[in-house]
């Protein structure tokens, strides 16, 4: 079990979301845990979730279950070195031309292009390889260090949402509605299929399926942990799109072929993290209202599913904007600086723009610090 194990019997899930360069942010969440945390300290969490690149920081903490600070180092020397170049580089050909010949290709009832990416992410690949140590993993849920591991894919064939996962024995594989959950060995072919935006970076083959971006169709994705063992959570979310949700920004001018792509990537892989910690809310409400209800029997009440989210305080998609000089020329001849700041926010991985996501998360953990020494019991 996790550190949390001799303080709170309920097993304690951490949710990693994804987005691209937007994973940065939690770097600096994991950052104040640590500061919080005895040193030397654990990983707190007996559960740990990731999707798409959210994937990679659930795996390096998980490889590092038995030191969180240790797991925190690995995570900002590799954020706080990254750029483009260890990342992806472009294909030849325009983004717009590609994305749009592939969407008319799939409307059209066709087969995909042989080349349906525009970005080739060979580079992250060999950091993946480079920087990871799997096997580690299986070792630390042997030593009672951590119940299980999750990272979602999602598969083009079926369009479920797949959870490969390790965990304890007697965790059971689990199916849903459009949810899956797969018991497996772990590895660099399952990052890679998580991380796989679509039509940005190609689809991943496992077992003869192919997999892209697991926050894609991830309808719930509180639901792996969940699955997995974990009563309450800790999520790490990238959007920033909650804080702002009075704001009266809007579009007065038709949108460019970008931002329209932008906007369908930013409900991809941000709205349904926030709109199932609503519906999590909502039940708790009514677990709650079953709770106090004495003609409900034992078996009808059900405990409530407490959490705790940290989420950016600024927006993440203007953040992006402001550090749109650092990206590759390459890059900055299709992406523009006013036209799609959500695509910038996930493809902008660039030193200055993702130490100034850790340094929010930083800064955004420790003003909720009372309320994480109260959740983690510290």
């Amino acid at each position: 079990m996790g550190f949390l194990a001799a303080s709170n019997k309920l097993p304690t899930g951490l949710i990693l979301s994804g987005g691209g360069a937007r994973a940065a942010y939690q770097v600096g969440v994991l950052r104040a845990l640590a500061r919080l945390l005895p040193e030397r300290a654990p990983n707190p969490f007996d559960i740990i979730c990731g999707t798409s690149s959210g994937a990679l920081n659930a795996t390096v903490l998980a490889a590092e279950a038995d030191c969180l600070q240790s797991g925190v180092n690995s995570l900002s020397e590799i954020w706080g070195n990254i750029n483009s170049d260890t990342v992806y580089e472009p294909m030849t050909g325009n983004l717009f031309v590609s994305v749009s010949n592939l969407m008319l290709s799939i409307l059209a009832g066709g087969s995909a292009p042989r080349a349906s990416a525009f970005l080739d992410n060979k580079p992250l690949h060999k950091l993946l390889k480079r920087k990871l140590e799997f096997g580690r993993i299986q070792r630390n849920i042997d030593r009672g260090l951590l119940d299980a591991i999750g990272i979602t894919a999602s598969a083009y064939g079926t369009g479920a949402s797949v959870s490969f996962y390790q965990a304890v024995k007697g965790t059971e594989d689990w199916t849903g509605p459009h949810r899956i959950g797969r018991r497996c060995k772990l590895g660099t072919k399952h990052l890679m299929a998580s991380c796989a935006i679509p039509l940005l970076f190609p689809a991943v083959s496992i077992e003869g399926q192919y997999y892209c971006d697991g926050a894609v169709r991830q309808v719930s994705p509180a639901s792996p942990a969940l699955r997995l063992g974990a009563r309450r959570l800790f999520v790490i979310g990238v959007s920033g799109n909650r804080s702002k949700a009075g704001s009266d920004e809007s579009l007065t001018e038709e949108p460019s072929s970008y931002q329209v792509l932008g906007h369908i990537m930013n409900g991809a892989f941000v709205d349904t993290l926030e709109n199932d910690l609503d519906v999590l809310r909502r039940m708790n409400r009514m677990a709650r209202r079953r709770q106090d209800d004495q003609d409900q029997s034992a078996k009808e009440r059900r405990n409530p599913i407490e959490f705790l989210e940290i989420s950016p305080s600024e927006r993440v998609n203007q953040l992006a904007v402001d550090y749109y000089e650092e990206l590759p020329k390459g890059m900055a001849r299709y992406i523009r600086q006013d036209s799609s700041s959500t695509m910038l926010s996930l493809i902008l991985f660039e030193q200055g723009y993702c130490n100034r996501l850790a340094d929010l998360g930083f800064h955004d953990a420790m003003a909720k610090e009372d309320e994480i020494r109260e959740f983690l019991k510290v």
